[in-house]
């Protein structure tokens, strides 16, 4: 299939990851460059997201991860905090109204208590009207920080344990996954950040222990979908080991 006059990088239909993650970095640099002020770079990226999101949908990839806001965010200045929760309020809307095309069921790893009302309603209302999906689900990672999440496992974990539910030998890597926002969400193959920063960020520390991870310079609004396939062809051409030889 050709991409605007050009081929498109090929990938394995065979072998796509299950579950891919994506950092979604770049919308400032993005707006930046173009002498945009930075909120015009977010609503560049939430089309992104759209486009990505939708072609993950068709080609059949089962899990989409994206990092939308950390927990450190909120140090941002305040029109740029609005101007996210504000897109996120608009592309939930539309997703509600759209659900019933798509059957994208939407789960949300993180916080959401400290969001603004109308916006938590609207995460709490499209991730229970989409629970009965299954062929493709978007995890959006909201207030979400993987320190955090760890802490707050820890957290209940050992207080199961002081209620007498549980006992601390009990403990095991897969009943720790349990009390993590990610409980029954297969670990993440593939994490992909554009916007040319090298590191994880705080996204899906636990998870993403045997990940294969992408780094592309391109900005996020910029990312296409010849970008994803560039990157899950990178990641058909590793050999996954998980530790051993």
């Amino acid at each position: 299939m050709a991409l605007f006059g050009k081929k498109e990088t090929a990938i394995d239909m065979t072998r796509l990851p299950r579950h891919i993650a994506i950092i979604m970095d770049g919308n400032g640099r993005w707006a930046k460059a173009k002498g945009l002020p930075r909120p015009a770079g977010h609503a560049a990226g939430a089309e992104t997201f759209r486009t990505i999101a939708t072609y993950c949908r068709e080609v059949g990839i089962k899990y989409l991860t994206v990092y939308a806001f950390s927990t450190e965010n909120w140090k941002r200045p305040l029109e740029e905090v609005s101007a996210i929760m504000g897109l996120l309020k608009k592309y939930l809307m539309e997703a509600i109204a759209d659900m019933e095309k798509e059957k994208v069921r939407f789960v949300f790893f993180g916080d959401l208590s400290p969001l603004p009302e109308e916006l938590r309603t609207l995460c709490e209302e499209t991730q229970a009207r989409s629970a009965r999906y299954g062929q493709c689900q978007v995890n959006i990672c909201l207030n979400y920080g993987g320190r955090d999440e760890l802490v707050r496992a820890a957290k209940a974990f050992a207080a199961d344990c002081a209620r007498g539910k549980r006992r601390p030998e009990e403990l095991s890597e897969t009943l720790f996954s349990s009390y993590l926002w990610s409980h029954g969400v297969p670990d993440p193959d593939l994490v992909i950040r554009p916007g040319g920063e090298e590191r994880i960020s705080n996204f899906l520390l636990w998870q993403s222990a045997y990940a294969e991870y992408y780094f592309t310079d391109v900005n996020w609004p910029d990312f296409g979908r010849e970008d994803l396939r560039k990157a899950i062809a990178a990641y058909q051409s590793r050999g996954r080991r998980f530790g051993g030889i």
